[in-house]
């Protein structure tokens, strides 16, 4: 029953050669003269799974980059299946790494608003209003709100110089600055 297996193709052994010696001698000349001979292969099967084309040329140049290592460590049989293979997964992968990516609006992340960030124009009033609601908010909000801030300390820096948790000094921050925001908006008003 020979009809089962692939018939031998001149160009595995040639591909398998040049897989020997990067192997032996980690000769990335040798493994780019190998990947070349695959490219065209690796760049439709990156075009077919991710419809972009520079998309695509940047998963060839990331694949290259993973066969440096997976060369040596994978028993490979026949190379341009294998590497087939690998670059489908990797396609793969880049596509759920970017359906996890969360797309966030910058106005919901940023907090720009006049009272947080005024003009040039009303610059001294904002800031003698920040300094009343700086001196309302409670002890340990202030206090941290005045380290981070101000004094440009990061969370872990304020714990240890407060002996507040972290989980404290988080919470002092984000209420603090809650809190100021309702304190300006009432001002404000």
């Amino acid at each position: 029953m020979t009809f089962f297996t692939r018939p031998k193709n001149p160009q595995d052994a040639e591909d398998n050669k040049l897989l020997k010696s990067y192997r032996e001698s980690s000769d990335l000349s040798v493994l780019g003269q190998l990947f070349e001979k695959q490219m065209p292969l690796i760049y439709g099967v990156c075009l077919k799974y991710l419809k972009d084309e520079e998309l695509a040329k940047d998963a060839v140049m990331g694949i290259f980059e993973e066969l440096i290592g997976k060369a040596k460590q994978h028993d490979i049989k026949q190379f341009r299946s294998w590497l087939y293979v690998l670059s489908r997964n990797y396609c793969l992968m880049q596509l759920r790494s970017g359906k996890k990516m969360e797309m966030v609006n910058l106005d919901d992340f940023m907090e720009f608003t006049p009272e947080l960030h005024p003009d040039t124009d009303n610059r001294e009033a904002a800031l003698k209003a920040l300094e009343l609601c700086m001196d309302k908010l409670p002890a340990n909000q202030k206090q941290s709100i005045n380290l981070f801030y101000f004094s440009e300390k990061c969370y872990k820096e304020i714990a240890d110089s407060t002996g507040f948790s972290l989980n404290d000094v988080k919470s002092y921050i984000q209420n603090g600055k809650r809190n100021l925001k309702i304190c300006l908006e009432k001002n404000s008003a």
